[in-house]
């Protein structure tokens, strides 16, 4: 688990350099890993990855400073310039899990919802999209009204004060005019 391994990595990591200076260096790399990681991945969509995707993500990182705690001292600056690289890849290969598990989630027609860990608090969550991948156009139909239903149940639970969603409105509505209904609110 993940604060099992960089207690590890924590401790260890003054046998891992010849100058004094790394270790610190090093030290806070390792500290504010977590926190520093949810910093770096301006992501205009929320931060939930699958936990496929994510144990994917933690043993190829794992991998890394596993390999690189291996060797057995290494010359000024090489440790916490590794540490940097390792974890610049670590925020790339999260972007991009975040990023596939949502285009993945769009390929599918109509309402559809899968399980995901919140990054920023580690919980269970789930995110639900609407996709567009529909074969024909009674799918199309039967998938844009599973939409208006998820809006209308949705619209129920959260607030009886979209005026916007009620029926009189959801004859003509479009995926623009939902977006917007649900930002003015």
């Amino acid at each position: 688990n993940f604060s099992d391994k960089f207690s590890f990595y924590r401790h260890h990591v003054n046998l891992k350099s010849w100058w004094v200076g790394d270790i610190p260096v090093s030290g806070a790399l390792l500290t504010d890993w977590s926190q520093d990681t949810m910093n770096e991945l301006h992501l205009a969509i929320p931060a939930e990855i699958t936990e496929e995707k994510l144990d994917q993500v933690a043993n190829a990182v794992y991998q890394r400073l596993d390999q690189l705690y291996q060797g057995k001292m290494y010359f000024p600056g090489y440790f916490p310039n590794e540490l940097r690289a390792i974890f610049r890849e670590q925020v790339h290969l999260i972007q991009n899990a975040i990023i596939e598990s949502r285009i993945d989630c769009q390929r599918h027609c109509g309402i559809f919802q899968y399980e995901t860990i919140s990054c920023n608090n580690c919980t269970d969550s789930h995110v639900v999209c609407f996709g567009y991948n529909c074969e024909s156009s009674a799918q199309w139909e039967r998938a844009v009204q599973g939409l208006l239903g998820y809006i209308s149940r949705w619209h129920n639970l959260v607030s009886p004060s979209f005026t916007c969603l009620e029926p009189p409105h959801l004859a003509n509505l479009t995926l623009e005019n939902a977006s917007e209904c649900l930002t003015q609110h």
